[in-house]
């Protein structure tokens, strides 16, 4: 077992006793998502229910926020916004959980994830592994990637930062549970209601919510590849000892590819086209936000479905949103197949090095543009190549 401090700071065991509060009182709390502690006032919550009409209300000044006039099951959608932040989208039940609002993120390549969960287990731990790096509790500083917060109190957030993911490399994302990390036939963490929501940019692009039949004390949620696309992962063991989590991550990263567990119906398949064929009307529509929404539901729902991330590249420019284009175009590169295989990766590798142009990343855009140029002559591409090569002096 790893060692590590039980020293609980004051401010979240008072969270803890008001969300316990909650579950009567029918509200929410908005917690920062990497200030330790910190609630989010005058943040503004939406109760969505189709076919009737949304409730509005703003956070107090303790972050929290009453509701009592939706049900709380999964046909009500709740949003959380506030200037500066992501907007966070959640499908109910919402309430007795915290929620943690993101502040948006500058850099092209960088992302945040963000773990919450319900009263017990109390100690959840987010892990993320790269080469050379292993950022945890005990380990909270990595090459440009950091463990903002750090909960052992129940609830959550934990949060991870990746200021810079590094160009090559690649990631993986693993929640484990603490409390019971000794239990190979622990239910605790199935019935957590964990969720890990994932932050590119100005935008909540994931959301992963554990199975709650499982016998585990450890999640492996994600991986990302060395060219940035991200993988499901979704594998639900059981690790006792030290080394023996360390020499599976370090597995994972060391595997020719990332191998998927999750569990992907007919049902959800055809719920994801349907969400897309939504997307699709709204972006026809020119409402590029509601547009945006029903495709990243599609891709939640089912994560190869290659024209929903297709859908999300030509959305996110649209919205201004240059770090999102980048992970659908790269996710788009990873999914393409088939005959127009090499266009689809051409033209998205193109829209990647134009969103890299735009941000004076010289070196990433001339990348780019060969790379497409690699699959698939075409002018726009050889201009690109020159315009990069003067800017950086190339001949």
């Amino acid at each position: 077992m790893f060692q590590r401090s039980w020293l609980k700071a004051s401010c979240l065991t008072a969270c803890v006793g008001l969300m316990s509060s909650m579950a009567n009182a029918g509200e929410i709390q908005v917690l920062s998502a990497v200030v330790k502690g910190k609630t989010i006032p005058d943040a503004t919550v939406t109760w969505q229910r189709t076919g009737e009409s949304s409730v509005k209300v703003n956070t107090d000044a303790k972050g929290t926020a009453g509701f009592t006039q939706f049900k709380d099951d999964p046909d009500t959608t709740m949003l959380i916004e506030k200037e500066g932040y992501s907007t966070l989208v959640v499908k109910c039940p919402c309430e007795g959980f915290t929620y943690a609002l993101s502040p948006e993120m500058p850099n092209l390549d960088g992302l945040r994830v963000v773990l919450t969960w319900g009263s017990s287990p109390s100690d959840l731990d987010s892990h993320m592994v790269f080469p050379d790096n292993h950022v945890f509790f005990s380990s909270k500083e990595g090459d440009q990637t950091h463990l903002d917060v750090d909960d052992t109190t129940s609830y959550g957030p934990e949060t991870i930062t990746v200021v810079k993911k590094k160009q090559g490399e690649r990631y993986v994302y693993m929640v484990r549970d603490y409390s019971n990390g000794e239990r190979q036939q622990s239910r605790a963490l199935s019935a957590s209601n964990a969720r890990v929501d994932v932050y590119v940019g100005k935008t909540h692009i994931r959301s992963y919510k554990v199975r709650n039949d499982v016998k585990a004390n450890s999640w492996v949620v994600f991986g990302i590849d060395g060219n940035g696309a991200f993988h499901d992962i979704n594998q639900y063991l059981s690790l006792t000892r030290t080394a023996e989590l360390n020499n599976h991550l370090a597995g994972i990263l060391k595997a020719d590819s990332f191998e998927s567990h999750s569990m992907i119906t007919d049902t959800m398949i055809a719920q994801a086209k349907r969400m897309n064929t939504a997307g699709e009307k709204a972006y026809q529509n020119k409402d590029y936000l509601a547009a945006m929404y029903h495709f990243q539901d599609a891709v939640n729902l089912y994560p190869d479905f290659s024209q929903a991330y297709s859908n999300l590249g030509v959305t996110y420019p649209k919205l201004d949103r240059r770090a999102e284009a980048l992970w659908a175009n790269r996710k788009a590169i990873e999914l393409a197949s088939g005959n127009r295989a090499d266009r689809i990766k051409a033209s998205s590798y193109y829209n990647i090095g134009r969103i890299y142009e735009a941000s004076s990343e010289w070196q990433s855009a001339l990348e780019n543009f060969e790379a497409a140029q690699r699959l698939r002559e075409h002018s726009a591409y050889q201009k690109g190549i020159s315009r990069m090569k003067e800017k950086l002096h190339i001949q």
